[in-house]
């Protein structure tokens, strides 16, 4: 009886047995005093049975090994310091329920020819994240990302680089330097935002947007429009792929809009009548007769939106993978849009939104609390915020140290509750106190650096422990049940709070308890390796190195 797992088992099968009841008993974790778990599976009982808890109780405790009944009908049990200690040593073992799921996780989705801004490297962190929960739990995880390279956003763009080149010029490109790229063509989007507020040049920019489509159309890839959107579209994804190996993220496959186009126009189009209608020269989801909003499929030029090419690549997703799950990852903006699109879908292909999961996640503000939009162009972008988290490490830790800078932003995003909006601190998130991934890496350093001044020690068994070293035993033991919570949440933050909490009761034994030196160092030493483990695993999960030193 090591996890919680075997206790729910135990209390499954006395209910059965005593009562020929089936039941999910729930399981809590009380105060050390009063046990290492507590259930209400007597509660859960006496409505069905027409019976007090306390008596179902008393029943029930005689099966268990270790529980008592206490209050009205609580059971709380107490395990032996064996199956504690085996249960803190053996805590990195995660049960494997999501084996052989294929589960398709989308995120990040920034759009070409513009740079990265915090929300897309909130949403990589985040994303990465989850998808190792998931794999943590046995699943087969494939990490996709889904970016507009077709539409009027590229239509601005193409026409303010052409503004820019003085003509359709693509040898001019070459005078753009590399390391500056991705930053110039952020500029001529916003460029071309201000172009299509004018009259001639917004008739000019929507044939610009039929001329790009046609690109694909014709396999266009010499004209001297295809030179200069070809080039910049690869400049785009050279920047992404640049800028995901920078933060330690991998994708294995990019969905571009235009690969998504022609299933969405067909979906829509087989579904005329059914799902969707015509309304004044354009194709339309009526939503309002599912208490949702309608929204345009198709618009009155002919060309698909945002909606048709989602439909599209929830489709190719299929197509490509046949998941049993698929997570998408986007800001909560679009929440209400993102209904719309999987109510249409819904209509048609019901399985496949039933097998989807939308998580939606709030702003990430700066101190100040300017918002940010990529139109006007006062974005912060990716690059800055890890930016403003070196220099902050430098400056209070007074050390260059990118790992540890890289691994404040990512826990300072995660330890966050997904949803509601944030603001990121740059100086709290390096500090090497308080509720921080630094103050976490250096707790994984600190205890590696115990183990390694210790050097080998014997195995031996554990059937006995002092009161200090059975709490830190309890806290470690208590890391599968976190990580299933937070895979069956989708909640990375769970993790982030269990290992700030580790941390903090490995500090409370090590002030009061010598490790080295001390008769118990055989048994304490487990522990320390044990903790650090547990420690290295969980940033693991979070995307975050657990160095040996720093």
């Amino acid at each position: 009886m090591v996890n919680s797992q075997d206790i729910k088992n135990l209390l499954k099968s006395a209910c059965r047995d005593l009562f020929g009841q089936e039941v999910e008993p729930q399981l809590s974790r009380p105060d050390e005093k009063f046990g290492d778990f507590s259930t209400n599976v007597a509660m859960q009982l006496a409505k069905q049975l027409d019976k007090k808890p306390s008596d179902i109780a008393e029943s029930i405790a005689v099966k268990i090994d270790g529980a008592k009944v206490a209050g009205p009908g609580f059971i709380n049990i107490t395990l032996p310091d064996e199956a504690i200690a085996k249960a803190a040593i053996g805590a990195t073992k995660i049960p494997k329920p999501l084996k052989d799921q294929e589960i398709v996780a989308e995120y990040s989705d920034p759009n070409p020819f513009k740079v990265l801004h915090v929300g897309h490297l909130y949403t990589s962190i985040v994303g990465d994240a989850i998808a190792n929960l998931l794999e943590s739990a046995g699943a087969t995880v494939h990490r996709v990302n889904f970016g507009g390279d077709v539409g009027l956003h590229v239509a601005k763009t193409m026409y303010a680089i052409i503004q820019n080149l003085g003509g359709e010029l693509p040898d001019k490109l070459s005078n753009v330097p590399k390391d500056g790229r991705a930053q110039w063509m952020t500029a001529r989007y916003v460029e071309g935002n201000d172009f299509y507020e004018k009259p001639e040049a917004k008739i000019t920019i929507e044939a610009l947007n039929k001329q790009i489509y046609s690109l694909y159309e014709h396999n266009d890839k010499n004209s001297s429009l295809a030179k200069i959107y070809w080039t910049t579209r690869q400049w785009s994804y050279d920047y992404f792929d640049e800028f995901y190996a920078k933060i330690g993220t991998q994708f294995e496959k990019y969905y571009p809009e235009s690969q998504t186009v022609e299933l969405g126009l067909k979906a829509v189009k087989e579904n005329m009548g059914k799902v969707f209608e015509k309304s004044e020269g354009a194709v339309v989801f009526k939503g309002e007769v599912h208490n949702m909003h309608t929204r345009v499929f198709i618009n009155s030029q002919g060309l698909p939106t945002y909606e048709t090419k989602d439909i599209g690549l929830l489709l190719k997703k299929w197509e490509d993978y046949h998941f049993d799950q698929s997570v998408v990852i986007t800001g909560n903006e679009i929440y209400e849009y993102m209904q719309v699109v999987l109510k249409a879908v819904e209509q048609f292909a019901p399985e496949l939104v039933k097998k989807t999961t939308h998580v939606s996640h709030g702003l990430v503000k700066m101190p100040g609390g300017v918002k940010m939009s990529s139109r006007k162009g006062n974005i912060v972008s990716a690059e800055a915020v890890l930016d403003m988290a070196d220099t902050a490490n430098k400056k209070i830790n007074q050390k260059e140290n990118f790992t540890v800078a890289l691994g404040a932003v990512k826990y300072s995003f995660l330890k966050n509750r997904i949803g509601a909006d944030m603001v990121y601190n740059p100086a709290e998130s390096v500090s090497l106190e308080g509720n921080s991934g630094p103050y976490l890496q250096y707790a994984h350093a600190r205890a590696k650096s115990i183990l390694k001044k210790a050097g080998d020690v014997k195995a031996g068994k554990i059937d006995n422990l002092e009161s200090d070293e059975r709490a830190l035993a309890r806290k470690i033991s208590e890391y599968p049940d976190v990580v299933a919570q937070a895979t069956g949440e989708l909640l990375p933050s769970h993790v982030c709070t269990y290992l700030y909490e580790l941390a903090q009761a490995f500090n409370r034994f090590y002030e009061k308890n010598r490790v080295i030196g001390n008769e118990r160092e055989a048994t304490r030493l487990k522990l320390v390796g044990a903790y650090a483990d547990v420690l290295k695993h969980g940033l693991g999960l979070l995307n975050i190195d657990a160095p040996e030193q720093v």
